[in-house]
């Protein structure tokens, strides 16, 4: 249940101001002033204007008939609560006293700015602490005298022991304390832990990477430079939490995943067989898992493993289900590509797909962020993480692995090795600079915090000489939202000198400075750490430099078994780890294990027994992999090439098909992460305006990461047009700009570059690796060059056909300064960029992004030669392909034969129609836009790269097994736009509109014909503001622009219910968060809610829409385009309309009668004399407020305290009402999240 209270605080200042106004008040928050003022300084240095105070009966009135309805459990968030609490205090005491048990306040948990972020913390910590607390309870009358520091203290009259819990960022806390927000990842932290203190050298500072290989997932992390990678904001099971956690990242890829083969291709999980059935080996009717293939393969030793199976549970493990399991699958591989594998190889094949799909989250915790993999250690725990170490290990270049004898339950152990802390942190706001009296008042706050923190350990029982301190700034570059927590510089660097740290972390995290801009530090942190455990094992590289290696004793040997390695089975000696001395070296291959784990020592690699450890060392690889048949080699990577003995063409194996296709997509993703890192306008990095890809030597799209749809098939096209412009002309190291709708663009703002791979010998090019990212302004007649209003292309700002942006490496940064800035404010009434450094910044980013493509692409080619590559290459696409011809048969077969058909209108009355025309025998498609309308004087014409966007997205979505998304989707349909329609404009015609628009309703109008789903909203609600610019004959006015898009309402299926407030089908962008919207913008957001009832209703609800109503504090041009306006949202098979949208202008204009209005015209008749001038002037003074509609595209220019509200369209509906719902079977929703660092999250925030 939510309730909603009379109370409002907004920021005074806006980060955006150009002049950097800052206002300065004596009232400070949480004093008896603050009670008193409307203006108020909060916590974090910021003017804080109070525009409504709760009425403390009115909200007890309100928590009582919380209370009276049996809820004893509140969450409290207000808007700006980080900085000024003393309003959720308020509410806290008052809940206090009705007698809620449990009440949890967002700024008492996490006091950093975004609402959203903090509202889903703080109601996390509410919903689960009491459950906690119920559990340590009854775990507590269990012992007597109790437990935990209270229980402990002297004069307490009791005798009981201290109780610490684990917490999600690595430290232990006293019972009482212990929250659910602190809970939640306390597992794996525990692990993370463990291997921290017991493989990581202070001396060598050799950093490791943590591998915990569990039943249904595996954790991976990161320690090194001595100090554990906090993350403060991730999401688990798709709930956002704000809380300092270590940074780990999960693959649902465990022992228990489930194995298929589907669209020819092996796929391992996220499906879990749990613990019932569990595998097939389980002897439970369980399916094929990956434990299956390692039992099979001899690489899990049933003997080792306690006889808990079965039906009456007294049975071992069933290697004979595995085979009948995996059998199966090999029948299935034969029966659908004609391919004979044998078991081993179909097990083998499993493991080796399971093994890539792994190493992608460690390269996004490691290559991503600038770390070298191969520079690592690697750490192994978990109940199978020994079985795949050596594996993932020779993946990413990794020479050495270490396994602790407690490996396996390595969680429980790194928790009994942790320290107590307490975790202290402050909102601010301070410019940083090296200034006494900035350093001293930033001093200031951190002792204050680390006073608490010491008297919190204090009553814990430490002594001063046990505590120590880690002292954190966190800090961004002004005008940017990634804060970087820095660490108090070390001895040796120059003391509190956090701004030469921040900007050497921020050059090594992103690989650029800001220099000249401002740094804002946003939190002072302090992390006290109570010294609760001395670990005294002496080091893993202490013990290698004294150790004496000796070869292990024959006699040592257990037992033998045949396990399968790489190209076939071998003999293999097991031995016990038990029976082992320190300093044996076991050669591979080999199997080491006890009652708890088993590790797979391959050939060639080794194994030396520390007192602590088992250290496997794993040689170099060969260079050649395919210069002769593959042998034992290292790598689990390496296949032969096969050929078919009837006509010679190589075969495609449809295991290194697997994992051509998670490379290709790891390139394109990695890709992505460097663009939203080094990128600089919030546009990119907050709200993830971006697509990167690659592409084959002819522009075909080999692998698009799951960013924009709209970018899909319109990327492509880009591509294309540009290598035939600049074939044989380009060089190594050359990037290629464009924008323009008639060269692949979408619309403008929507810049793309391209980067050629070259072969070895630099003559002819292999791939292409390109970005596209939206620019928040490139000019034209409005600010954020998105004009409600444009008739011509020149209107909408920068238009670049094709420039080379890179020559050789050089970057020529003064030709955009000539197209971006100077060329666009040559039209009449356009003015150039707004944000020029923020547009070379991101080009910039563009150009590494792409550059890390090329790497990755011609590592890829380094490790196995141009030929596979390029034959894989073609074969994903084949793939691809396929799958779409099998959609189009299946559907022809639907509608029997006959063509689809579907139209609808935009709000100006233009038709889209569509016929669709199915060869079932080929599984081919035209798609045929005849009848479509004429180009059209506006914005809302489409490039033709954007209908097969529209395309390829709807084929995608309607298959519903996971495929490769490449060309290949495209090559068995025909496109047919008609010429001179506004799905095919000319060169000169506007197209803003077109990109964010019409390419929503294409995409509507395909569903339709294929009858999938009712329409969505139909539009992005495109929100733009802002002032300033460079007009021809102006003086150049210093200003801001503002670019966003509002979700609405999505259509309803056949088995669906339509979701409320989301972005749906070709966008896929985030909105600002409210706190940080009016932390950086001179706007009070009034309203952000469901628009409750505009979904269409039926036997599945449409989507409802949200209303957006944003005051601006100062005189700003806004501008609003969108559709769904005049149109309403269609239901389908019955289910009714949704409803459209609506803009209104809410403004406080003149009040005036028809006796007034008489009384001027008489005055303006007779020269202006008489007696009528009071009345007007009272006239003057009086004004009403009036909603004035903006339709569904205008501009205004609007005055302090006008408003904007939007009200975006909801969803149609699927159904006749009152027809009985229909539901699909759902699988546990957290196999697919996930959990992990907010990073490594950004793959699935863009698909959610």
């Amino acid at each position: 249940r939510v309730v909603e209270v009379a109370e409002r605080v907004t920021l005074e200042d806006y980060a955006e101001d150009p002049e950097r106004k800052a206002t300065r008040v004596k009232a400070r928050a949480g004093t008896e002033a603050a009670a008193r003022e409307e203006l108020v300084m909060g916590l974090s240095g910021e003017a804080v204007r109070i525009l409504l105070r709760p009425d403390r009966e009115a909200v007890r009135a309100q928590l009582e008939e919380v209370y009276e309805s049996g809820i004893r459990s509140i969450a409290v968030c207000l808007m700006h609560g980080y900085t000024f609490p003393d309003h959720e205090r308020l509410i806290g005491e008052v809940a206090s006293e009705i007698g809620f048990e449990h009440i949890s306040l967002s700024h008492e948990l996490m006091p950093m700015i975004k609402l959203v972020s903090r509202a889903t913390s703080v109601c996390a910590d509410a919903y689960l602490t009491p459950a906690i607390k119920k559990y340590i309870a009854g775990f507590q009358r269990g012992f007597e005298g109790g437990l935990g520091t209270k229980s402990v203290q002297p004069g307490a009259g009791k005798t009981g022991a201290r109780c610490e819990f684990m917490q999600s960022d690595g430290g232990l806390v006293d019972v009482d304390k212990f929250t659910g927000l602190k809970a939640i990842l306390s597992g794996p932290a525990g692990g993370v832990v463990g291997y921290a203190i017991t493989s990581y050298d202070e001396k060598t500072k050799i950093p490791v990477i943590g591998f915990d290989m569990g039943g249904t997932s595996t954790d991976m992390s990161r320690y090194g430079e001595g100090r554990y990678d906090h993350t403060f904001e991730t999401t688990t099971a798709g709930v956002t939490i704000q809380s300092p956690q270590l940074d780990i990242n999960t693959v649902a890829a465990g022992g228990g995943s489930m194995l298929f083969f589907r669209n020819g291709l092996f796929v391992v999980g996220p499906e879990s067989a749990g613990a019932h059935p569990g595998p097939a080996c389980y002897r439970k009717g369980g399916p094929a898992t990956v434990t299956d293939a390692n039992l099979f393969l001899g690489r899990l030793l049933p003997e080792f493993f306690p006889k808990i199976f079965g039906k009456n549970e007294d049975e071992g493990l069933d290697v004979e289900a595995s085979r009948r399991v995996l059998q199966e699958l090999a029948d299935q591989i034969h029966n659908e590509t004609g391919k004979k594998m044998d078991v081993d190889e179909v097990a083998y094949g499993f493991l080796t797909v399971a093994n890539e799909a792994m190493t992608r989250p460690i390269r996004s915790i490691t290559e991503a962020k600038g770390h070298d993999t191969s520079k690592h250690r690697l750490a192994t725990f978990g109940g199978a993480g020994g079985q795949h170490a050596v594996a993932i290990a020779e993946s990413l270049g990794i020479k050495q692995i270490l396994i602790h004898r407690y490996s396996s339950v390595l969680s429980a152990y790194g928790m009994a090795l942790a320290d107590v802390v307490d975790e202290r942190q402050e909102p601010d706001s301070t410019v940083w600079n090296e200034a006494t009296e900035v350093v001293d008042q930033l001093k200031s706050k951190m002792e204050s915090l680390k006073g608490k923190s010491r008297q919190a350990l204090r009553d814990q029982g430490f002594e001063d000489n046990e505590i120590v301190f880690e002292e954190y700034l966190n800090m961004r570059y002004r005008g940017t939202e990634s804060a970087l927590m820095i660490i108090r510089p070390s001895e040796g660097e120059r003391d509190w000198d956090f701004g030469a740290a921040f900007v050497k972390h921020h050059r090594y995290e992103f690989g650029f400075t800001l220099d000249g801009r401002d740094i804002i530090v946003d939190d002072v942190r302090v992390r006290g750490i109570g010294k609760s455990f001395r670990y005294d094992e002496k080091s893993v590289d202490e013990q290698l430099k004294t150790i004496r290696r000796k070869e292990v004793l024959a006699q040592k040997k257990h037992s033998e078994a045949e396990v399968y390695f790489e190209g076939g089975r071998l003999k293999t000696p097991i031995y016990k780890l038990g029976d082992l001395s320190v300093g044996e070296v076991v050669k591979g291959p080999a199997m080491l294990a006890d009652g708890t784990q088993t590790i797979v020592v391959t050939p060639n690699a080794t194994a030396l027994v520390l007192e602590t450890h088992v250290v496997i060392d794993i040689p170099e690889a060969e260079k050649d992999r395919y210069s002769e048949p593959p042998r034992f080699t290292l790598t689990t990577l390496t296949r032969p090439l096969r050929y078919s003995k009837a006509s010679g063409e190589r075969e495609v194996d449809p295991i290194m098909l697997s994992i051509f296709g998670h490379r290709f997509m790891a390139i394109a993703e990695q890709m992505g992460r460097a663009l939203q890192k080094t990128s600089v306008s919030t546009n990119v990095k907050e709200r993830l305006d971006f697509s990167c890809a690659i592409f084959d030597a002819t522009g075909g799209l080999v692998a698009n990461a799951p960013h924009l749809p709209v970018h899909l098939g319109s990327m492509s096209t880009c591509v294309r047009r540009q290598a035939e412009i600049w074939k044989g002309k380009l060089k190594k190291g050359d990037v290629i700009i464009s924008n323009h709708p008639s060269y692949g663009g979408t619309h403008l703002p929507d810049v793309t570059l391209i980067m050629p791979a070259f072969n070895e010998a630099g003559d002819k090019i292999l791939f292409y690796a390109a970005s596209r990212a939206h620019h928040a302004d490139i000019g034209g007649i409005t600010a954020g060059s998105m004009p409600p209003h444009s008739r011509e292309l020149h209107q909408e700002g920068a238009a670049v056909k094709s420039e080379k942006l890179v020559t050789e490496g050089k970057f020529n940064e003064e030709r955009v300064i000539e197209l971006f800035y100077k060329e666009p404010a040559k039209n009449p009434g356009c003015s150039g960029t707004r944000c020029l450094a923020d547009n070379i910044n991101d080009l910039r980013a563009q150009v590494s992004a792409n550059q890390k493509g090329i790497s990755l692409i011609e590592g890829l080619i380094a490790e196995y030669g141009e030929d596979t590559v390029q034959f894989y290459m073609v074969a994903i696409q084949n793939n691809a392909e396929l799958q779409v011809r099998n959609l189009l048969r299946a559907v022809s077969k639907r509608f029997q034969g006959k063509d689809l058909s579907a139209e609808d209108f935009m709000d100006d009355g233009s038709p889209i129609r569509l016929r669709i025309t199915i060869d079932a025998d080929k599984g081919e498609a035209v798609f045929d836009f005849a009848g479509t309308g004429p180009e059209v004087y506006g914005n809302i014409n489409a490039p033709e790269a954007i209908s097969y966007s529209a395309i390829i997205y709807t084929l995608r979505c309607m298959i519903s097994e996971d495929i490769p998304l490449n060309q290949g989707c495209l090559k068995p349909i025909t496109v047919r736009i008609p010429p001179g329609c506004f799905l095919s404009p000319s060169d000169g015609a506007a197209v803003v509109g077109g990109n964010v628009l019409t390419s929503q309703r294409v995409t509507d109008v395909i569903f339709r014909a294929f009858e999938a789903c009712a329409a969505s909203q139909g539009d992005c609600n495109n929100l733009t503001f802002g002032f300033g610019g460079n007009l021809t004959g102006q003086a150049e006015v210093r200003g801001f622009g503002y670019y966003e898009t509002i979700a609405g309402g999505s259509g309803a299926g056949p088995d669906w219910e339509g979701t409320d407030g989301v972005h749906v089908h070709m966008t896929n962008t985030r909105i600002t968060d409210s706190e940080v919207f009016e932390r950086r913008y001179p706007v009070l957001l009034r309203e952000f809610s469901i628009r409750r009832g505009s979904g269409g209703k039926g036997q599945h609800r449409g989507g409802d829409g949200v209303v957006r109503d944003i005051e601006f504090r100062i005189p700003v041009q806004v501008s609003i385009l969108s559709e769904r306006r005049v149109y309403r949202p269609y239901g389908m098979a019955g289910g009714e309309d949704g409803q459209c949208g609506l803009n209104l202008w809410v403004r406080k204009v003149r009040k005036t009668s028809w006796e007034s209005s008489l009384r001027k015209l008489q005055q303006s008749r007779s020269g202006g004399g008489g007696g009528g001038g009071d009345a007007e002037d009272d006239d003057e003074d009086e004004y009403e407020e009036r909603r004035i509609n903006l339709g569904a595209k205008n501009s205004a220019a609007m005055r302090a305290g006008d408003r904007i509200i939007v009200c975006t369209p909801g969803g149609g509906g699927w159904g006749k009402v009152g027809e009985a719902k229909v539901s699909k079977p759902k699988a546990d929703p957290t196999q697919a999240w996930k959990k992990g660092s907010h990073a490594a999250r950004e793959d699935l925030a863009l698909q959610a």
